[in-house]
C-alpha cells in the first residue's frame, strides 16, 4: 500500500536553473524501524536553505502556483555539480504524528504519537523517519516540537564539545540567533562562560534580556578592544562561527593571540604558546575566509557538524542529549517564528526573498496542511 501527499522538491539543472515545486507523491509503507510520519510543522533553518534556494537569483525568478524557477549563478553553479538534475526534497527536521510504522518493536511502540524527526524531507505532508531518531513529544503541540533537533542539539554539541576538550569557556558568533539565544541559557545552567559577538545594538539587549555577560559588537569602534577584555576575563580560546565568509573567525584569533601574548614573561618570535581553536558550522556568508595569521602558530580552524559529532560522542552522550531537550523544549530550547507558510506559499516570491535572509527572530514555520 501506498500515502499520497504533496512533497517539495528541489531541482538543480545542468543549465543553471534551481527549479523548486510541489508536487503529489507516493509513499511507501514503512519497513523494519522506519515510521511514517504525517507531518505537521517543520522549520526552515539556515542548513535547509543552501539545497533548498541556494544562491539563486530569487529576485529575478519565474513564479507559478506551488512553483519557482531561478537561475543559480556561478560560481554556486558548479560548486553544486554534484546535485545536478537530481530531484531531492528538502527539510531536515519537523514534527507530525505516526500513522504507520515498520514491524520493529521500537517503530512499533510510537504508533499514533505525536513525535520530533529528522528525516530530510520534511517539507511534505508524509515523511518516512528512523524510529531511533523519533522524539516523542507527549503533550506538546507540533509547533512546540518541530525545531527540537538542529538548533537545540547543536547548542547542547558546542558545549559537550568544549567540555570534551577541556574548555570553560566559548566565543559565539552571530549570537543573537535562535540557536545563540539557547546557548546563553545552556551555558548559564552548565556554569560555562559564553563571550557573544553581535553586530547591532538590538542584538545586544536581546542577549542582555537573557542575562549574558559577555556581549560585544563586531560594529563598534573598540570591539576588538572588548573581545580581547572578554576573552581574556574567561579564557574564551575555543569558539564557533556561523559566519564563514569574511574575517570573523580573524578578529577571534587575533583578539585570542593578543590576550594571551600580554600574558607572556618572555618575548618568543613564533608568537604564543597558547592553543586557540574555532570551528565553522555555517555560510551566512558565502565569501571566502580570510585570515591574515597574525596569532602564532597555535591556532586550528575546523568545520563542525552536528551529526559526525553525535557519531563521534556516542549513544549514551546522544541520549542524555536528547532527553535534556525534551524536558527543556518550553523553556531552554523555545523557538519562536515570525509566521506561517504552507507548502505552496514556501515558493512564492515575497516569502522566499524574506526567509533566505535568515534575519534574528524571524524563522518561518512550515505547515504542510495549511
Amino acid at each position: 500500500m501506498t500515502t499520497t501527499g504533496k512533497q517539495l522538491f528541489t531541482t538543480l539543472s545542468a543549465d543553471g536553473k534551481l527549479t523548486v515545486e510541489v508536487a503529489e507523491t507516493q509513499f511507501t509503507d514503512p519497513t523494519g524501524n522506519q515510521v511514517l510520519v504525517k507531518m505537521e510543522a517543520a522549520p526552515i533553518n539556515p542548513s535547509d536553505l543552501a539545497l533548498l534556494l541556494g544562491q539563486a537569483e530569487l529576485e529575478t525568478g519565474e513564479y507559478s502556483a506551488g512553483k519557482l524557477v531561478a537561475t543559480m549563478p556561478q560560481p554556486f553553479h558548479s560548486a553544486m555539480k554534484g546535485r545536478h538534475d537530481q530531484r531531492l526534497p528538502v527539510g531536515n527536521e519537523g514534527a507530525g504524528t505516526v500513522v504507520a510504522t515498520g514491524d520493529s518493536e521500537m517503530a512499533k511502540a510510537l504508533m499514533g504519537q505525536r513525535v520530533a524527526c529528522v528525516p530530510g524531507s520534511a517539507y511534505s505532508q508524509y515523511a518516512l523517519a528512523d524510529a531511533a531518531m523519533c522524539l516523542p513529544l507527549g503533550d506538546l503541540t507540533a509547533e512546540q516540537g518541530a525545531s527540537a533537533f538542529v538548533n537545540p542539539m547543536t547548542a547542547l554539541g558546542f558545549v559537550e564539545n568544549a567540555k570534551m576538550d577541556g574548555q570553560k569557556a566559548i566565543v559565539h558568533a552571530a549570537a543573537a540567533s535562535n540557536l545563540g539565544q539557547m546557548l546563553v541559557k545552556i551555558c548559564q545552567e552548565d556554569g560555562m562562560e559564553l563571550v557573544n559577538i553581535v553586530r547591532k545594538p538590538e542584538q545586544e539587549q536581546i542577549l542582555r534580556d537573557l542575562g549574558a555577560k559577555w556581549v560585544v559588537n563586531s560594529s563598534d569602534g573598540d570591539f576588538m578592544a572588548k573581545l580581547m577584555e572578554a576573552i581574556d576575563a574567561t579564557d574564551a580560546f575555543y569558539g564557533f562561527d556561523p559566519i564563514g565568509g569574511g574575517t570573523t573567525v580573524d578578529a577571534c584569533f587575533k583578539a585570542m593571540e593578543r590576550v594571551a601574548v600580554n600574558k607572556m614573561t618572555t618575548y618568543n618570535r613564533y608568537g604564543s604558546n597558547q592553543q586557540k581553536r574555532m570551528f565553522i558550522y555555517g555560510r551566512l556568508d558565502t565569501g571566502p575566509t580570510i585570515l591574515t595569521p597574525s596569532y602564532g602558530f597555535g591556532w586550528t580552524l575546523s568545520g563542525w557538524l552536528l551529526t559526525p559529532f553525535l557519531a563521534q560522542a556516542g549513544v549514551e552522550t546522544m541520549t542524555r542529549m536528547r532527553q535534556r531537550v525534551l524536558a527543556g523544549l518550553t523553556s531552554t530550547f523555545a523557538s519562536s517564528y515570525k509566521t506561517k507558510v504552507t507548502l505552496e506559499q514556501m515558493v512564492e516570491k515575497e516569502a522566499a526573498i524574506d526567509y533566505r535572509q535568515m534575519k534574528t527572530g524571524e524563522k518561518y514555520l512550515v505547515t504542510p496542511w495549511g
